[in-house]
């Protein structure tokens, strides 16, 4: 007798590496293609594209539904941004997903639908999703805060950059005063109703988990997962002087470039042979007034700094042989950094900021060195340490932490989804200091 189909499972994500390269998207891809070649369950990927993120149009006029390559399960959903509600994270054109994206659905036929992001689709991709595919589970991996701050998930208020943690109608419109408490109250409710329609929230770090349970959502409904990596040997031992710093990563005011490009001029100034190597991306989405000021720290920081732009997955083990210490410098609280992971896979130790899910994931003088978050003269202080003190190198290296293996990941993920289709609910994560609140 033929065997049973494999059960199905769509992966939803808000962008396409091949398109915007990131981390969230590189590693939704990774998660589809594992999954895919585990054979646990058959996979799907659809990604969304169009302007302004992207130019290319699409393959035919009127279906904004379009493969990828030549695999017939990636596709293009194609939508345009120029009307999109910033606010409640939603677009005045309704039929792109209850037409397209709801045909989608039923033509693909999934048993399990699993968000790897809804910017730029919508919130309202889950409502569709729920009912168009009634009995169908939702699955929600959260990358970060977008749901809860307004102010592009990250946290950190505006003009100081200070840390937020906690978020209310009267402190967002302290952050936003042309938009009212009234509406943020509403954008909150508003997400939260669609939120509220996800069977199971995948959390990749306990700080971001418990964020979320401080925010409203279920502690039984939100669990921890790290996230999967495809695992590489580690590169050589460069050898010589400790002196050679890299920065991987997108180029945006969140990240701390300008706090390393500060700390990299001090030590220039006095006398410090080393180097850093910037590779990024997506400059282009930063605010002008930021952009002026990376060029004026460039140019203070002189020679000793790299300016080495975008760089392909493939590149990365080459980038990691020329240089000693992978530095991670946000000023936000940061999720689970796939740049940490990355590094410790290579055998590179990890310099980064001392909070949420960077401190989470470094431990300090173990795996790595934390520094004050948004201080160049600690990050100086540290750098220069790093490439000065005897043995530290070593030793920080050989305590590079075990990543979370793809395989193993997949695997997870595929109990997830045929005890959510059983009807029973996956095993939880303890709760958070005991308490549950209940998300409306």
């Amino acid at each position: 007798m033929p065997s049973a189909p494999k059960s199905k499972v769509l992966y939803v994500c808000h962008n396409h590496p091949a398109i915007t390269p990131g981390g969230a998207e590189e590693y939704a891809l990774q998660v589809y293609k594992g999954m895919r070649d585990a054979r646990k369950f058959d996979s799907v990927f659809l990604a969304r594209s169009g302007p302004p993120v992207s130019i290319t149009a699409r393959m035919h006029e009127g279906r904004p539904i379009t493969m990828v390559n030549d695999d017939p399960n990636q596709y293009f959903f194609y939508t345009d941004l120029s009307d999109w509600d910033w606010t409640f994270g939603r677009s005045p054109n309704k039929s792109a997903l209850t037409r397209f994206f709801a045909d989608f659905l039923v033509d693909q036929a999934p048993d399990v639908v699993h968000f790897q992001h809804s910017t730029f689709l919508g919130y309202e991709t889950l409502r569709v999703t729920r009912n168009t595919l009634p009995d169908v589970p939702i699955v929600y991996t959260l990358h970060e805060f977008l749901p809860i701050c307004y102010h592009d998930g990250k946290m950190v208020r505006t003009g100081t950059y200070d840390l937020c943690s906690e978020q209310s109608p009267r402190r967002c419109h302290e952050c936003f005063p042309a938009i009212s408490q009234q509406t943020f109250f509403m954008r909150d409710r508003y997400i939260r109703s669609h939120m509220s329609i996800v069977d199971q929230f995948i959390a990749p770090s306990h700080f971001l988990r418990d964020r979320y349970i401080d925010w409203g959502i279920p502690a039984e409904k939100i669990m921890f997962e790290e996230n999967g990596r495809l695992p590489v040997s580690k590169v050589p031992d460069r050898g010589g002087a400790r002196n050679r710093f890299a920065y991987f990563g997108q180029l945006t005011q969140y990240k701390g470039i300008d706090v390393l490009l500060q700390a990299m001029a001090q030590l220039e100034e006095a006398g410090f042979e080393g180097e850093l190597f910037i590779h990024g991306a997506n400059l282009d989405w930063a605010p002008e007034d930021f952009k002026d000021h990376l060029r004026g720290l460039l140019e203070k920081a002189g020679s000793s700094v790299t300016l080495a732009g975008i760089y392909e997955p493939h590149e990365l083990r080459k980038l990691m042989e020329e240089v000693d210490w992978v530095v991670v410098p946000s000023i936000w609280w940061e999720n689970s950094p796939l740049v940490i992971q990355e590094a410790f896979m290579y055998g590179r130790p990890v310099i980064c900021s001392d909070i949420g899910g960077m401190a989470e994931k470094v431990t300090d003088d173990v795996s790595g060195l934390h520094f004050r978050r948004a201080d160049p003269d600690s990050l100086a202080e540290t750098m220069l340490r790093a490439a000065t003190e005897e043995g530290l190198w070593e030793r920080l290296r050989s305590n590079s932490p075990e990543i979370h293996h793809m395989r193993d990941h997949v695997a997870t993920l595929a109990d997830t989804y045929r005890t959510l289709l059983s009807g029973r609910k996956p095993k939880q994560a303890s709760e958070h200091n005991g308490q549950v609140r209940q998300l409306a």
